[in-house]
């Protein structure tokens, strides 16, 4: 059965919009999207499973981006507030490693990241879960269903309640 080409040219905008919901939905078990291995901030390997139980921020950035550089101190502080309940996972898109550790050291970030900077598990990461612009906190429940696409925003507009909205979005 052939379409009319006004369905077939909405189902060709729509169908990949769908697919990639879709894609978002079934491949975000946190441990099944991170490697195995990630970096502690010293770059000492460390294994993805230490996260299990803890809500956890993707954090999509670089040293060389100025809105990131302005949000990574809140995070910080929101993070080292809420340590043991949350964790980052910084996925560096910096331009080489020691950039990417640089940008570490200079920002106290506590927290591990994946392995290299602007690799592909980056650059897979951020295709995954529809990144758009750095900087982008993507926020997971503990059994790695996907709570909040705009952490950045939830952090920087109600720090005081963003977690426990998100504890609530994973009750719904």
């Amino acid at each position: 059965m052939k379409l009319p080409a006004r369905t077939a040219l909405r189902l060709s905008i729509l169908l990949p919009v769908l697919l990639s919901s879709a894609l978002v939905a079934e491949e975000s078990k946190l441990f099944e999207v991170l490697p195995d291995k990630l970096e502690d901030p010293k770059g000492k390997k460390m294994e993805a499973t230490q996260l299990e139980g803890k809500y956890v921020g993707l954090y999509f950035s670089a040293g060389w981006c100025p809105p990131c550089r302005a949000f990574t101190p809140h995070l910080v502080d929101f993070r080292n507030e809420h340590a043991d309940d949350f964790e980052v996972v910084f996925v560096s898109f910096d331009k080489s490693n020691t950039e990417k550790q640089h940008y570490i050291r200079k920002n106290e970030m506590p927290w591990p990241s994946i392995p290299g900077a602007g690799r592909r598990d980056a650059k897979n990461l951020s295709q995954m879960f529809q990144v758009q612009g750095l900087p982008t906190l993507v926020v997971i429940a503990p059994d790695g269903e996907v709570v909040s696409l705009t952490g950045r925003t939830d952090v920087m507009s109600h720090p005081e309640t963003a977690l426990e909205t998100w504890k609530k979005a994973k009750q719904s």
